[in-house]
């Protein structure tokens, strides 16, 4: 019987991860545009792009993950019964997402002195700094898109952004050949078109998003979705969850999220900027294996993006045997994906390494470090989807702890070891720094799991005690 339970939640997450992927996997796939295309256009502009990304997307995943709270926020009012409060909470994360993007975009617009102080060749370093600026104006129209995309999203209706995505990548791709290569009389941009091409993309995405939603979709949704109505018990704290809805408890939920986003991607940025001391093609070959790499990160993340919802909304509606059912199911889904990622790098690397570039040394060199990057996939894809987990719980203090002693405490100090200094047999150059993120990763994912193991036996333990699973309880236990 559990098995069959656990059959039944597995589909029920497939059924939100699929159109989840899809609509990571057209949002991710611009910059994987972009990194073609400019390397299509030049060493120079794709090394360029590639540093210029290493900061940008620091930024970029911390805005994201500030606006993944608008999820669970969702997920566990429509656990609850209370879709009235549904708008008010997507309203202000589209307030919160635009302040602080502005702040964001201008602190991307004063990178020259980092740029400096990480001794990035000139050349590389006068594309990265223009492409930097150019794409800085797309940080206010990013943090109103998520917003609107985690209502969509927290009220399991994933097709809406995935609708949005495919215009955003369909824009993507003309706007580069137009502004990267200069054609119909535009200007010749080279790899700062990239750059504006993602503003003018995610412009695109907020306009048919909202138009999805105000055209009657989302209003539909939450008249007449079929969800699973409020037990007696759970009305009985519909107050507590309203109180969930303000700009500071989004804030406040978000924020360790953002935090530990950015923790994960400044070390990979960081990485990159050490690397850009050694040359264009060693510069372009790490960009090639972390390019794919991010971008098949894209299935783990949607299966944890599944689970937050899902664990959210059984919270929401205090069904803690089906959050527990989540759970398993999603980390069996897991780690049978993290198996077939690694399996796909380890047989393609030589045809990935070639659709980027066509130097040999570049390839050659990107070859080596796919293979570094497929070992990886297994822990990367369980301490995601333990993330997604415990965001669901809204417990997202622990990750943002556990994150930075893993990559700043272990990950980055090794990889200046291995990847800089000589330690031991190991050569200086990008193989240590692959080393170190894999080591990262592993304690990351050790220590999530029991992080999660902990948060499923402590709810366990106060539905057996007959406690009544408000917020004020849940977060008492966590």
């Amino acid at each position: 019987m559990k098995a069959v339970f656990l059959l039944t939640e597995g589909k029920a997450t497939v059924r939100l991860a699929l159109p989840l992927l899809l609509a990571h996997l057209l949002q991710s796939s611009m910059g994987l545009v972009d990194t073609i295309m400019a390397g299509r256009y030049s060493a120079v502009a794709l090394a360029g792009v590639g540093v210029g990304s290493s900061l940008f997307f620091p930024s970029f995943v911390f805005l994201l993950g500030l606006m993944v709270a608008v999820t669970p926020l969702v997920a566990q009012a429509h656990g609850a019964g209370l879709l009235s409060q549904v708008r008010g909470i997507v309203r202000q994360g589209m307030v919160l997402g635009i302040l602080v993007g502005i702040l964001l975009m201008l602190l991307l617009r004063q990178s020259a002195f980092v740029l400096d102080w990480m001794g990035v060749t000139p050349d590389v370093a006068e594309v990265a700094e223009a492409y930097l600026k150019a794409v800085s104006w797309s940080m206010p129209i990013v943090g109103c898109f998520y917003a609107l995309r985690g209502g969509s999203d927290g009220l399991a209706r994933p097709r809406l952004s995935m609708i949005a995505g495919a215009f955003g990548l369909a824009c993507n791709i003309v706007s580069n050949y137009l502004l990267i290569y200069g054609h119909f009389g535009l200007p010749e941009l080279g790899g700062v078109g990239c750059g504006y091409a993602t503003t003018l993309s995610f412009f695109v995405m907020v306009l048919v998003l909202y138009r999805l939603q105000t055209r009657g979709k989302l209003p539909a949704a939450l008249k007449n979705s079929k969800i699973h109505r409020a037990s007696p018990q759970t009305l009985h704290h519909n107050d507590a969850i309203r109180a969930q809805s303000g700009l500071g408890q989004l804030f406040g939920l978000g924020l360790p999220i953002g935090l530990a986003l950015f923790v994960e991607c400044s070390i990979f940025s960081l990485i990159a900027l050490f690397i850009a001391r050694l040359g264009a093609e060693i510069v372009a070959a790490h960009q090639v294996a972390l390019n794919i790499s991010s971008y098949l990160y894209m299935l783990p993340y949607s299966l944890a993006s599944a689970l937050t919802i899902r664990v959210g909304f059984h919270l929401g509606g205090h069904r803690i045997a089906a959050f527990r059912q989540a759970v398993i199911s999603g980390l069996v889904l897991a780690t049978i994906s993290a198996l077939a990622t690694a399996a796909f790098i380890f047989i393609f690397a030589p045809a990935i390494a070639a659709l980027y570039s066509e130097d040999t040394r570049v390839t050659t060199l990107a070859v080596s470090l796919l293979f570094f990057a497929a070992i990886y996939q297994l822990p990367d894809s369980i301490q995601t989807n333990c993330a997604g987990i415990l965001r669901g719980c809204k417990d997202t203090r622990a990750a943002m702890f556990i994150v930075t002693l893993s990559y700043w405490g272990l990950g980055l100090p090794l990889g200046w070891l291995l990847g800089i200094r000589e330690f031991g047999n190991i050569a200086p150059g990008p193989a240590g720094f692959w080393i170190s993120l894999i080591c990262g990763l592993t304690l990351a994912a050790l220590l999530l799991l029991l992080r999660v193991r902990q948060v499923m036996r402590s709810l366990a333990a106060t539905a057996d005690a007959g406690c009544q699973m408000s917020r004020g309880t849940i977060s008492a236990v966590l």
